[in-house]
């Protein structure tokens, strides 16, 4: 084999890309795995993952200098003193706002799977089903039994957290055993039950983690997972699909590898590998493939397609349909409610928790209608306020000082909610042909937005929340409703959206891209529509069967 010649390519390394090359290289392709940031070896590379904040000269927070040259990352946590060469660098790949979108990026290896939030749930058929029922934008081209398996199947070597709860708005996963609540959470979800009984539900949140031994892996409680896990506690590329793919002997990791177009035969209406810029060197390769699984990211897989086959199809490769780059999604967020739980003064709690309770979407389902389309659900937790408490103006200085911050403070709860956007066709992203990033390539223009329906969506989000603190007793309630801009869930979807038909998608029901049937692309932008919550776990079951189906086409000579 020439050294530029592979099986299969996977273009990215994070939840999809991992799956993907896992997948193509146990069923015994050679594989080439092209990751556009830095190599980081897992468990040698977590350099942060032992440190306290103590340990940083700024407690691990951001400087004023941060704040100047990260204007995207500054405006939520990723900006911090800690990990901050996890996250793409503002400067070196900025992107133009149309209208405000927080983009928050993991250019290495791994990408986002070693900072994601880990939350992990199923999508149920009354989410299949939702745009077809509602006449919103195109039909899903599958169903829940269609990826039920799917799910399965990752989830047992992923390992998934939960509690079994029967409810056909949030199917049960293959679980490990659920972390548990804390005392104030465990009061206080009895008192839910009570007060809403099947109208509405709060569990524990269901999580990627290893809560028993598996594999070699445990999570140790510590919740300092977003600087990646030493024991392997939650799942990633590194902990997971990655060690797999390489045990095979059939993948080939080549970190610093900026893919910038899909090669296409138009005769053969097929690609036929992918050219690639090294993001240290500046040189250019290229690598051919009879299969390509697309994983950059949602919008970095978008900008490949838009900027590939240009001399055949003016917007790129997936273009025929007019859909690449819209119906841009995201889950708007920044409504919450909490305050302070009374008593309990004598309880605490052990270890850090890397998770907290879940509230199911129960807006428009089971009878309930809205003056919109679609819902949310909430996360959230209880906690009790320790050293960082405000001890008040009559503890400024002393003994006296001291001992009040040495003790713990009252305990709280709240909750945030994750509302669903709708799959807006004029939603969209393109590429700006007038600016260029550290690398001389166009960068992406951003042109999406909450609309009306969201909006009103946000008075319940809000309104709710404040309900049910009510209701449960929480007194000093605080509550907000701030910065209702995409991005900020980290959840982008859409983009190259599948369906049944060419004519109105990208990519067909087994996320090839109807106009290069050997391009999979099952990321985040296959989504057809977005649900209310967290979607990676879908990422990892859509990409399996992909990967499954990619070698049984490959058999049958038809890729």
């Amino acid at each position: 084999m020439a050294n530029n010649i592979y099986d299969a390519i996977v273009v990215g390394s994070g939840i999809s890309g991992g799956w993907a090359a896992k997948e193509l290289t146990e069923k015994g392709l050679k594989t080439i795995m092209l990751e556009r940031g830095m190599d980081i070896v897992h468990i040698k590379d977590y350099t942060e993952a032992n440190k306290e904040a103590w340990n940083y000269p700024h407690r691990g927070e951001r400087t004023r200098e941060m704040i100047k040259n990260y204007p995207v990352l500054k405006r939520d946590y990723p900006l911090n003193e800690r990990n901050l060469s996890w996250w793409a660098n503002d400067q070196d790949s900025p992107y133009t706002e149309i209208k405000r979108f927080d983009w928050f990026r993991g250019y290495h290896v791994g990408g986002r799977s070693l900072l994601w939030g880990r939350q992990t749930y199923r999508l149920s058929d009354l989410y299949f089903e939702e745009n077809a029922r509602d006449g919103i934008a195109v039909d899903w081209p599958v169903r829940y039994k269609d990826i039920e398996p799917w799910y399965t199947y990752v989830e047992k070597i992923a390992g998934v957290s939960g509690s079994v709860e029967n409810l056909p708005e949030l199917p049960d996963s293959h679980f490990l055993p659920a972390m548990e609540m804390n005392c104030v959470e465990k009061d206080l979800s009895a008192r839910f039950k009570d007060h809403y009984k099947s109208s509405r539900k709060m569990i524990i949140g269901r999580c990627g983690h290893a809560t028993v031994p598996m594999d070699g892996r445990q999570c140790m409680y510590r919740d300092k997972c977003w600087f990646g896990c030493p024991f392997g506690g939650y799942f990633s590329t590194q902990s997971v699909t990655l060690p797999a793919a390489m045990k095979t002997g059939n993948l080939t990791l080549r970190p610093w590898s900026i893919v910038t177009k899909v090669l296409y035969d138009k005769d053969k209406k097929r690609a036929t590998g992918v050219e690639v810029l090294d993001a240290q060197t500046n040189q250019t390769y290229t690598y051919y493939a009879k299969i390509i699984f697309l994983n950059a990211s949602t919008f970095n897989s978008t900008w490949i397609l838009m900027n590939s086959a240009t001399d055949i199809w003016p917007d790129g490769l997936g273009s025929s349909s007019g859909e690449l780059g819209h119906n841009v999604m995201d889950h708007h967020l920044d409504v919450s409610a909490g305050g302070i739980v009374e008593g309990y003064e004598d309880k605490y709690y052990y270890g850090r928790r890397a998770n907290g309770i879940y509230i199911p979407r129960y807006r428009n389902f089971f009878g309930d209608k809205r003056d919109y389309l679609r819902g949310f659900g909430y996360q959230g937790g209880g906690g009790r306020l320790g050293w960082d408490q405000n001890a008040g103006s009559e503890y400024s200085i002393g003994t006296d000082l001291k001992e009040k911050l040495s003790e713990p403070g009252p305990w709280t709860f709240g909750i945030g909610a994750f509302g669903e956007t709708l799959p807006y066709h004029e939603n969209k992203v393109t590429l700006d042909k007038t600016r260029k990033d550290k690398w001389g390539l166009n960068v992406l223009a951003f042109d999406a937005e909450i609309k009306e329906n969201e909006k009103k969506m946000r008075k319940d989000m809000l309104n709710d929340a404040i309900e049910m603190m009510e209701a449960l007793g929480v007194k000093h309630i605080q509550s907000s409703d701030d910065n209702p801009y995409l991005g900020r869930g980290i959840h982008e979807m859409g983009t190259a959206r599948m369906g049944r038909d060419p004519k109105t998608s990208v990519l067909n029901k087994w996320n090839q891209v109807w106009d290069a049937p050997n391009v999979f692309v099952t990321d985040g932008s296959f989504m057809t529509s977005a649900a209310c919550q967290n979607p990676s776990l879908s990422y990892m079951a859509f990409t399996a069967r992909a990967a499954d189906h990619a070698v049984s086409e490959l058999k049958k000579n038809n890729l």
